[in-house]
């Protein structure tokens, strides 16, 4: 049996797609109210094919329960944060977590870090508690970290079809592992050692955060001297060996805006360029209120409560909120005074998460003279013909009306 710590956005489906795959999982969560939802027969996110796996893994017999089970095998999907000051991981939760596996777990039991951790966390962090709790109780414990790879809106498909690494001890740990992976894991499963397998995630998270910085800067070059940062960058992607991202208001989610901070603060004064791409997404949220102030003065629109900023998810057609753009905006809103003023709609969100949410987008745009497209929802796009007549800033490259402003 499987026991899978965490059932948040990484561990539930995991635990679903294991079951549903014929292993025998339950799954574990401190919070009662998500693990009375599972019992209830309802997930806790929104997640295209969601509700379908979960209704083929109940059928195969998957559980939820508060409590760790007694079993060999656990995976731990708890969060990772950084430390705001240092920006070194903050592995509590993980560290936590295999605290309580070690009160119940059978003897050469093997314990799966999923969780995204920075290189060495393992070594620092989880192997002495194993050394000395496990020695303790008489139990040897078999290590392994195999970071999750999969991103919300696609999270069923990259779990079958994205390749793993499995970092580990032993050799016969990794194997074991691997031939629970493969059950739902078509892609290849690579075997390594922990502390490459912990690099290797956090590497391509960054990776991609400074690809997207790249594109940033662009468009605050661009704008500083009056030239389209779309054209420049649709005429060079033709180089058959460039491919600029597209610009947008700041990078969310919880691995592409936090891991990179793990190298920061694990290697400082070597991640030079990781740090500076960091603070280029970082600030892209005020240059989206800068965008907002100069457009509102070229327009001589002086009332912010016919402002209007659609989005408060990270990322399209999902309801992951988590290091969101829009509530980075909101917050540095509330610091000059006018956050409580502006409204906000956001179609996958349905309960009321900041001031003056709207939840229905004709209500929405009924009250607003001044959108800001912040993130590139399929309803906003399949209802542009709405946004006629509005001032329009998008920050996301999906509105073709005319007069539209971009970044």
């Amino acid at each position: 049996m499987i026991n899978v710590i965490g059932l948040g956005y990484i561990g539930l489906p995991t635990a679903l797609i294991l079951a549903a795959s014929g292993n025998e999982v339950v799954g574990t969560d401190y919070n009662g109210d998500i693990v009375n939802k599972l019992n209830q027969g309802r997930v806790t996110f929104k997640e295209d094919g969601l509700d379908e796996l979960f209704e083929r893994a109940v059928k195969k017999g998957v559980k939820f329960s508060k409590e760790y089970q007694r079993t060999d095998m656990y995976i731990v999907s708890v969060p990772t944060p950084y430390d705001a000051a240092s920006k070194k991981v903050n592995a509590q939760y993980v560290v936590r977590a295999v605290e309580n596996v070690l009160e119940v777990c059978e003897n050469g039991a093997i314990v799966i870090i999923e969780s995204t951790v920075s290189p060495g966390t393992i070594d620092r962090y989880v192997r002495p508690v194993i050394e000395e709790r496990g020695a303790g109780e008489n139990k040897e414990i078999n290590l392994v970290h195999a970071p999750e790879r999969i991103i919300p809106g696609n999270m069923l498909y990259e779990l079958k079809h994205n390749s793993r690494t499995i970092g580990a001890d032993k050799a016969e740990a990794a194997q074991k592992v691997k031939e629970v992976y493969a059950t739902f894991c078509e892609a290849e499963l690579v075997l390594t050692d922990i502390r490459t397998a912990e690099m290797t995630k956090v590497v391509e998270n960054t990776f991609r955060d400074i690809n997207i910085a790249y594109a940033n800067e662009l468009a605050k070059i661009c704008r500083s001297d009056n030239m389209d940062v779309y054209e420049i960058i649709r005429i060079a992607n033709k180089h058959p060996r460039v491919n600029i991202l597209t610009p947008g208001p700041g990078v969310g989610g919880h691995c592409i805006s936090v891991d990179p901070w793990f190298l920061v603060g694990d290697y400082p004064g070597l991640a030079n360029i990781i740090l500076a791409a960091r603070k280029i997404n970082d600030s892209m949220p005020e240059f989206v209120l800068e965008r907002v102030y100069n457009i509102m003065k070229e327009r001589g629109m002086t009332d912010v409560s016919r402002v209007g900023l659609y989005g408060l998810t990270y990322k399209e057609n999902v309801d992951d909120m988590r290091e969101s753009p829009t509530l980075q905006m909101l917050q540095t809103m509330e610091r000059h005074l006018c956050g409580n003023l502006i409204k906000v709609y956001d179609p996958m969100i349905e309960k009321d998460i900041v001031p003056n949410q709207r939840h229905n987008l004709d209500e929405f745009l009924k009250e607003i003279d001044f959108v800001i497209i912040l993130v590139g929802h399929n309803e906003i796009k399949e209802n542009m013909s709405k946004l006629k007549g509005k001032i329009i800033l998008d920050t996301r490259g999906v509105c073709d009306l005319e007069g539209t402003y971009r970044l």
